[in-house]
């Protein structure tokens, strides 16, 4: 098991200016940072690359679907630019030596249909990511779709949805994400939600029922920690938190108030919980 910091508590794009956190991050005790990747070129993410090597951090990444790449659009060139923008993102996580690729990339935050999601939308999709998987597989990159709560998508909201999804494009560089905070508000149980679908599972996001700072809320991570470990679940348990420092992600996060009054808190704190309850279970 990896303990990962995800990077979008500070930015959406991460240059010197926050080498500062990263040094933090290492010195606090992670194995390593989950890098968001919205825009930048090759020769950015090569000179991050030599920083993380620096510091012995690890990487996974995280990106998001836009309207204008977005992989269920009924436009084909819109689902174009959807298969190139990630097959890019694809290759710089791989520079970066990053081992997954995380995050929504279906469908634009926020944005809806009306209704759910259609049988003409999920062979749009899965035309997109089988393409981008077959890339993922030569870079060395392990994919893992996000499934976002009902407020903030329609395509895929649980667990299930997005297990079934992953059989659905059958490759074996196409996982899911779980993530305890879009379980909390979609899923009965979260337990028997990990469970059940352990098997597509190959990256979990530790994030508190508020986006705060994990074990400070009311979610069971002792419990959910122990499905985990006891499924023999590997990978990463990263923490993701949100605060009102980057305006491009307040709006489709739904983050209006601060839920810790510095951002290092979720660093010290965050990480000190998931060390001591792993630990502990």
């Amino acid at each position: 098991m990896k303990i990962g910091m995800n990077l979008l508590l500070w930015a959406t794009h991460v240059t010197e200016e926050h080498y500062p956190h990263l040094e933090k991050i290492k010195s606090t005790g992670f194995d390593g940072v989950e890098i968001p990747i919205f825009g930048g070129d090759d020769a950015h993410y090569q000179k991050l690359r030599k920083k993380l090597d620096e510091l012995q951090l690890k990487s996974s990444t995280v990106a998001v679907a836009t309207p204008e790449a977005s992989a269920i659009s009924p436009d084909p060139k819109i689902r174009k630019a959807a298969a190139e923008r990630l097959k890019t993102i694809v290759r710089q996580s791989a520079i970066l030596g990053a081992d997954v690729l995380c995050g929504p990339f279906h469908q634009a935050l926020g944005v809806f249909s009306g209704s759910g999601p259609t049988e003409e939308e999920f062979k749009f999709a899965t035309d997109v990511h089988r393409e981008v998987a077959d890339e993922a597989q030569r870079q060395g990159v392990c994919l893992a779709i996000e499934f976002l709560n009902r407020f903030e998508c329609y395509f895929l909201n649980t667990a299930a949805a997005a297990a079934a999804y992953v059989r659905r494009v059958g490759h074996p560089n196409f996982k899911a994400l779980f993530d305890t905070f879009h379980a909390n508000i979609e899923e009965e149980n979260l337990l028997k939600a990990f469970s059940e679908n352990v098997a597509e599972i190959a990256h979990v996001h530790v994030s508190n029922n508020d986006r705060g700072v994990p074990g400070r809320g009311h979610i069971d991570f002792p419990a959910i920690f122990r499905v985990i470990k006891s499924s023999g679940y590997n990978g990463w348990l990263t923490i993701e938190a949100f605060g009102r420092a980057l305006p491009e992600l307040v709006e489709p996060t739904r983050v209006w108030r601060d839920f810790f009054k510095q951002p290092e808190e979720v660093v010290t704190e965050g990480y000190r919980f998931i060390r001591e309850t792993w630990d502990a279970v």
